[in-house]
């Protein structure tokens, strides 16, 4: 079963074949979805399996399985209901640690808590800069309006003003002409 190396999907559940399950699935690099369940196996998951990197369904539930859950990539984003009713396994996901494990999965979920705790920290800082350069520019920029605006200094104002002027009626113009030229063309035919 191992030499089918461009295998993709595998799905062998509901079988009555018995025994373990052979090393040689570490094999099939490019399997995407192995699915084991309701089979008779027994023994451990080999280790060789653990190194699949492109395993993303993994369904062993409803086996004879025991020992440790190898640890992998992939094995660490499969869910309890990938191993449920093989009450000899250990491991994360499982509740039943292995050595370490149940250290390890409290670790993984403080840390998974400090990151949303860091997120939203970052967020709070982020808006309150924001706000503050906003306020900033806001006081700095109504101080030099009301400066110009108190030393009779316009000039400036008033040339952007008819400068924006002259730019909206030019831009009105040529939607006229390209409308009047627009009708004009499909009068004709």
């Amino acid at each position: 079963m191992g030499d089918l190396i461009t295998l993709r999907v595998l799905n062998l559940s509901h079988n009555g074949l018995q025994g373990h399950i052979p090393p040689s699935f570490g094999n099939l690099s490019l399997v995407e979805s192995l699915d084991l369940s309701f089979y008779h196996l027994s023994g451990e998951i080999p280790k060789q399996i653990a190194s699949l990197t492109t395993l993303e369904f993994f369904n062993l539930f409803h086996n004879n399985l025991e020992g440790c859950i190898p640890r992998g990539p992939q094995f660490s984003t499969f869910e309890n209901n990938s191993y449920k009713d093989n009450d000899g396994l250990r491991g994360f996901p499982l509740s039943k640690g292995c050595g370490n494990d149940t250290v390890s999965k409290t670790n993984y979920t403080t840390s998974v808590l400090n990151n949303q705790e860091s997120n939203s920290e970052f967020l709070n800082d982020f808006w309150k800069g924001a706000l503050m350069g906003y306020g900033t520019g806001l006081c700095i920029g109504l101080s030099i309006i009301y400066i110009l605006i108190s030393t009779g200094n316009m000039k400036w104002l008033e040339r952007i003003v008819e400068e924006l002027g002259h730019t909206i009626m030019m831009a009105r113009r040529k939607k006229q002409r390209r409308q009047r030229n627009y009708r004009r063309r499909n009068n004709r035919f």
